[in-house]
């Protein structure tokens, strides 16, 4: 092993190293425990990458040449808290000072290379360990408490050119782990990287070894991914690498053939704009939600596209049809249902304001648009403004103007209304005692109907709201007398 001499470093890079450790003098502590029971400790991975970067954070990755059971024993009365959920795979977690810590054994895996699942073979060396690591950037290490430098991959100069190369041979790397390919992706869009042409061409020459990976995978890639500073770089790269034809096959589908009879966007180079304006309007953070529906708003195009006998061309409904390929793809990608139910209600929302600039909404359809989007309002504001892609200046104005008006028109109703808890004017304890039904079926369609009303006519007086009941009891052959005939 030949290790970089600090004297190589920059000042910079030593400047970032050196504030590493002085920011987390629990590393060294812990790096004089090994040292002084005979074993090596290194900072490794990540955490090197990202102190290089100036954005390490409270998550701290090691490897050793201990194993397992001896790493829990030299942590213990050491270590606040310790975990093993990983220790299958020789991963040791543990907290201190409010910092986690993953010390993971060295590791020379071999794969069988028909699942992602490495058969763990314990390695003796840091080489053996540095060697298996997906990118060269993800291959330096820290020594502790001696603070050496080892860089056996050129990660160091990777760095400095901001580029993804593997240690060894692409295929060799994607072949023992398939999803290094979305990971390549996922870093090009996270740490803004470019992939080398040799890595590229691997992931395009093995994009379909992909299929080898489980779904919450893939899942847990693809949303750090979106999540990323730069995520339309990271699509572009599963688009043309046939990566995406895979796990989100819906967006490639979206680059429809436009030809001289039947003018139309760009779906794709359409949907990738509307997820930057998107991005562009956030305000704390990346939002997921926002993002991955500004993603799949138009995916139902394709779908519902139909050429008309003028030579246009109209997508009926695709937002409707969106809203249902956008549930079936998140559940076959294993998201949480909540989440999942939240984009799919902002696609299928996603066109509705394109009513509003011919002033035919009333009152009753802002109060319906508040409430059925509910906490999405502030995320559908966002999206459908983000929706705007024309590149005629007036028509753009006129579309914000327009949006400019209907949230003018929601802030009014919300101040006379408060239209985020419109209810009923009666409960549902009311209506049982008016129409003398117990609990059931009835009160539920009673109190929908009520909601209803209150939606299309505003708010109802008591008198209003009890005689509109009784007229809904009587069309509906529910045998309700009036309080004064009782």
């Amino acid at each position: 092993m030949s290790p970089i001499a600090p004297t190589s470093l920059t000042a910079a890079q030593q400047s970032a190293v050196a504030e590493l450790l002085r920011v987390s003098p629990v590393a060294d502590d812990l790096g004089r425990r090994f040292q002084a029971a005979g074993h090596e400790l290194y900072l490794v991975g990540g955490s090197v990458r990202d102190a290089l970067l100036g954005r390490l954070g409270d998550d701290l990755d090691f490897c050793t040449d201990a194993r397992p059971q001896q790493v829990l024993d030299l942590l213990k009365g050491w270590a606040e808290a310790t975990w093993t959920t990983g220790i299958e795979f020789g991963t040791v977690g543990a907290a201190r000072r409010g910092l986690r810590l993953e010390i993971t054994t060295y590791r020379a895996e071999a794969y069988d290379r028909q699942s992602r699942n490495p058969v763990v073979q314990y390695g003796d060396t840091l080489a053996d360990d540095l060697v298996r690591r997906d990118f060269a950037v993800n291959a330096m290490a820290v020594g502790l408490p001696g603070h050496r430098f080892v860089d056996l991959h050129g990660g160091l100069e990777d760095l400095a050119s901001r580029t993804l190369r593997t240690p060894g041979t692409p295929q060799d790397s994607f072949a023992d782990d398939p999803l290094r390919m979305l990971r390549a992706a996922r870093f090009a869009s996270q740490l803004q990287f470019e992939v080398a042409p040799e890595v590229v061409a691997a992931m395009t020459e093995m994009a379909d070894q992909i299929t080898r990976i489980t779904a919450e995978r893939v899942r847990d890639e693809l949303t750090k991914l979106i999540c990323g500073a730069d995520p339309v770089t990271g699509l572009r790269l599963l688009v043309d690498t046939g990566l995406a034809t895979h796990v989100l096959p819906e967006l490639p589908n979206m680059r429809m053939e436009i030809d001289e009879h039947a003018q139309h966007k760009d779906v794709y180079e359409h949907t990738l704009t509307v997820l930057r304006q998107a991005i562009d309007l956030e305000t704390d953070g990346p939002d997921f939600v926002l993002r991955m529906a500004a993603l799949l708003h138009d995916i139902g195009k394709p779908a519902t596209r139909e050429i008309q006998a003028g030579g246009g061309v109209s997508f009926h409904h695709h937002e409707v049809v969106g809203a249902k390929m956008t549930r079936r793809r998140m559940k076959a990608l294993r998201y949480p249902k909540d989440v999942t139910e939240q984009v799919a209600t902002l696609v299928f929302l996603h066109l509705r304001f394109h009513g509003y600039g011919r002033g035919e909404w009333t009152d009753s359809a802002v109060r319906r648009y508040v409430t059925d989007a509910g906490d999405l309002l502030p995320r559908l504001h966002r999206l459908v403004r983000s929706d705007c892609t024309t590149r005629n200046k007036r028509r753009a104005a006129a579309l914000a103007r327009s949006y400019d008006t209907l949230e003018e028109r929601i802030a009014r109703l919300q101040a006379e209304e408060d239209l985020a808890r419109i209810r009923p004017d009666l409960d549902g304890n009311a209506i049982m005692e008016l129409l003398g039904v117990p609990p059931g079926p009835i009160v539920g369609k009673a109190w929908k109907h009520l909601k209803e009303v209150r939606l299309d006519r505003g708010q109802l007086s008591r008198e209003d709201a009890e005689a509109e009941l009784f007229r809904w009891a009587a069309e509906n052959g529910i045998d309700a007398a009036r309080p004064e005939q009782r």
